[in-house]
């Protein structure tokens, strides 16, 4: 090869390495249906669970309207196969019980509709999330009033079947009002689905729990606990891509707490903890969400009250974080926010002004530009992505 020639494929590759960030790898799909998730309750217009058309090439959003009528479908995930989504109905009181559901609903690729195959009680109140295992055989659901959490086989036909774990939270924190109780707040998957990761906003703990996939089973008394500030309020949880570190955000204390995590053990060792507000801020806030680039490279947390997304520079070798900015969300009461496949577009989903606002991402520096374009949702909670052309 001709050095001149060398020199200029060279120069391409290095363009290409920068322009993405050096690291941002193209997704494996291209068409998705995004869900939205909602409040329907307490004056609100939703009814349910809306749906959009997504192009992760051309970045293009259409909008489908409501998929699936059903009550407070706070928080949503999408099976393995992309063919079911899952919803926590967030209710105090399902079926004479005190307890919220869980719905099982097959996805039409072609209208983007939701045909509900089954629900199931949560067997706890007001479940908040919920969570679908590496393996794809199960859902997994944290009760926040309730403070236990649940794990669900899934059925050949998409549906649940009767609870195959149950754990039940005991205890309280300092704050009487808040941590009166245990309230499990959010339940995630290690990458290698050994471990089920528990964040109790009630008692100031994550619990990591080892999780048998075979028989989708939690072994409670086997507990790791990594312990938050008391009153900090542990509330959602992210894991880097590699599984090497993990980073809970505490909705009390407006903190990001960043750990260690030993894949082998389960075990979480504290690193950093980091202010997720300006110093200068002294009014309520309430964290919210939070997400890892797929990049590896940068950490996203939102604020209610503040009403931003604090961005933060992610160290790969030790996993700690330097901030960036506070990027105003556009909204009120940021209460979610989901990065889109990809990794270019992040979707901020502002409960109490009732849109979902889009920002463009810089692969280099993190930062958040929005794009402009804002989506009309009443009390979005949730934004969740399935894949249509598997």
């Amino acid at each position: 090869m001709k050095r001149s020639l060398r020199r200029k494929l060279i120069s391409s590759l290095v363009f290409l390495f920068v322009f993405s960030g050096g690291v941002a790898a193209s997704p494996r799909h291209s068409k998705y249906l995004v869900y939205v998730g909602t409040y329907t309750e307490n004056g609100s217009d939703s009814k349910g669970i809306y749906a959009y058309r997504f192009d992760s090439n051309t970045q293009q959003l259409t909008e489908i309207g409501l998929a699936a009528t059903t009550v407070n479908p706070s928080f949503l995930a999408v099976g393995k196969d992309g063919h079911f989504l899952y919803a926590a109905n967030e209710l105090s009181n399902y079926q004479g019980q005190k307890s919220g559901a869980v719905s099982a609903f097959a996805i039409d690729r072609a209208s983007g509709k939701l045909t509900l195959v089954n629900r199931v009680a949560s067997r706890g109140a007001d479940p908040c999330y919920i969570t679908v295992d590496r393996t794809g055989k199960y859902v997994l659901v944290a009760n926040y009033t309730g403070g236990s959490v649940a794990v669900f086989p899934i059925r050949e036909d998409g549906g649940l079947g009767d609870a195959s774990a149950f754990v039940q939270h005991t205890g309280h924190g300092t704050n009487p009002q808040r941590q009166e109780g245990p309230h499990a707040h959010s339940i995630d998957i290690s990458p290698d689905d050994r471990f089920a990761l528990v964040d109790d906003l009630g008692l100031d703990e994550t619990l990591v729990y080892p999780f048998d996939s075979a028989n989708g089973t939690l072994a409670d008394n086997e507990a790791r606990i990594g312990k938050a500030a008391p009153g900090a309020g542990p509330r959602h949880l992210a894991l880097s891509p590699e599984g090497k570190f993990a980073y809970v955000l505490d909705e009390m204390g407006s903190t990001v707490s960043a750990y260690s995590f030993n894949s082998s053990a389960g075990t979480l060792t504290a690193l950093q903890t980091i202010s997720s507000i300006p110093k200068a801020f002294t009014s309520l806030d309430e964290s919210a969400e939070i997400e890892v680039a797929p990049s590896g490279n940068f950490l996203y947390a939102s604020n209610r009250g503040h009403d931003s997304i604090a961005v933060f520079r992610i160290d790969r070798n030790t996993g700690l974080l330097t901030l960036v900015e506070y990027t105003p969300t556009k909204g009120a009461s940021p209460r979610s926010f989901e990065i889109a496949p990809g990794g270019s577009l992040l979707f901020a989903a502002n409960e109490k002004s009732d849109n979902i606002v889009l920002f463009r991402i810089n692969p280099r520096t993190g930062r958040l530009t929005p794009t402009g374009r804002v989506l009309d949702i009443p009390q979005p909670v949730c934004v969740k992505f399935a894949p249509v052309d598997r």
